[in-house]
């Protein structure tokens, strides 16, 4: 039994040394992530209660192209699914196939804006503090708070594309 015992040390140990020490082996290539946060004041959520302050934390990576008359024409919205935040977009798996040069959204040609829903992320949600006070939120009400961004935060004034890992809030877009 004396012997066994090093060597289970060994064989369960020394994986995750040997991953610890594994440089990413997929470096981000494309343009560093911009986070920010949003407070909405006095939000009213469909339920009729309000927040004071709504906050709804995004990522934008790129910039935003306006045209002559300054409307943005190159703008994504990128929706996370139900438990999921806007960070799961920035994995190796999806960013790097997605956002790089030549890729569907080259984040070099367009504006890619991955906001964190109400109750996800670093947005407002009931474990903040508000636990069960917290107001009670639908799709409708990430939507509104999302537009709210958009419109009034990032100037976005028109979407190229809206996509997303949930259905329900693509269909309530």
């Amino acid at each position: 039994m004396r012997h066994i015992l090093p060597f289970l040390f060994l064989i369960c140990v020394a994986p995750t040394t040997a991953l610890a020490q594994t440089p990413n082996p997929t470096p981000r290539n494309y343009p560093t992530p911009v986070e920010g946060d949003y407070g909405i004041q006095n939000f009213r959520f469909r339920s009729g209660e309000t927040l004071p302050e709504l906050r709804i934390h995004y990522r934008t990576i790129g910039a935003p192209q306006r045209d002559s008359s300054g409307i943005v024409r190159n703008a994504v919205l990128i929706g996370h699914g139900t438990g999921g935040a806007g960070t799961q977009f920035l994995s190796p798996q999806f960013a790097n196939v997605l956002f790089g040069p030549g890729q569907s959204l080259d984040a070099t040609k367009y504006y890619i804006i991955l906001p964190d829903g109400i109750g996800h992320g670093g947005s407002s949600k009931p474990s903040n503090g508000l636990h069960a006070r917290f107001p009670h939120y639908t799709y409708d009400d990430m939507v509104a708070a999302q537009y709210e961004l958009l419109t009034k935060k990032l100037g976005v004034n028109h979407l190229r594309l809206v996509m997303g890992t949930s259905s329900e809030l693509c269909q309530s877009m």
